[in-house]
């Protein structure tokens, strides 16, 4: 994947952010990753937040506390509390969180030290297996809200499309574990399900376009079919990729 003609997304706040922990930093500082959406088309300035990783060679209550006293400046500017790791932690939880590490090796821009994300290593068995395991989750999850939001047209909507916002990672798996070179905008991801194992796709889309602008409310009936028929795709895309184990 090719983030180059995105990385002018990357706001000015957040070259800021970096420099000023490059500056500051109270303890040994590895490197500065932005990560996420931002370096994707499917990002919305002054909507999305921007997504970092910090690899620090050590992780001490000090440097948190660092990070709090900058994150009052910089929170009201969309960056996101940056994700803290070491490069031991990294090695030694590729094996447990294979899908967010394969993203972020697609899907990245060092902003300071080395680029170690970009020689990550990935089982593809794990990778499959989490799919499959996030996927199940949220089947799980979305009839649990479902009886949380009481019918609640917002509600349902935040659900949708909380949902189908956690599902890009997975699908960016997916497409490597098939084979085919993921896409960074989440709809040419979700056409890329197409296919005669996976009916309904067409709900995905319609959720995906449903979440990048929530302010429109469907009226109740037809956001409950849409629920429907986006919950049984995702039914589909579990069995799917159990499939891929044989």
């Amino acid at each position: 994947m090719d983030i180059t003609p995105h990385t002018g997304n990357i706001p000015g706040a957040m070259h800021e952010f970096a420099s000023r922990i490059q500056e500051e930093t109270p303890v040994p500082l590895h490197s500065i990753h932005v990560v996420g959406s931002v370096l994707t088309p499917d990002f919305q300035p002054g909507r999305s937040d921007v997504n970092s990783v910090i690899v620090l060679e050590r992780i001490e209550l000090a440097f948190l506390d660092f990070l709090v006293r900058l994150g009052t400046s910089y929170r009201e500017k969309n960056i996101a509390a940056p994700l803290l790791m070491t490069p031991h932690y990294i090695t030694r939880s590729l094996d447990v969180f294979p899908v967010e590490f394969f993203n972020f090796r697609e899907i990245h821009r060092t902003l300071a030290g080395e680029d170690l994300l970009a020689r990550l290593t990935i089982d593809e068995r794990k990778l499959r297996l989490q799919c499959e395991r996030e996927v199940k989750s949220m089947l799980v999850g979305l009839r649990q809200g479902y009886l949380r939001a009481l019918g609640d047209r917002e509600r349902m909507v935040l659900l949708l499309a909380d949902s189908v916002k956690s599902l890009l990672p997975l699908l960016r798996a997916l497409c490597h574990l098939r084979g085919r070179p993921p896409s960074l905008a989440g709809s040419d991801l979700i056409r890329s399900l197409q296919q005669p194992e996976l009916p309904e796709t067409g709900s995905f889309e319609a959720v995906f376009a449903l979440a990048r602008k929530q302010e429109d409310l469907p009226e109740k009936e037809a956001l409950t079919s849409l629920f429907d028929r986006y919950y049984h795709a995702m039914e589909s895309l579990a069995e799917y990729i159990d499939a891929l184990a044989n």
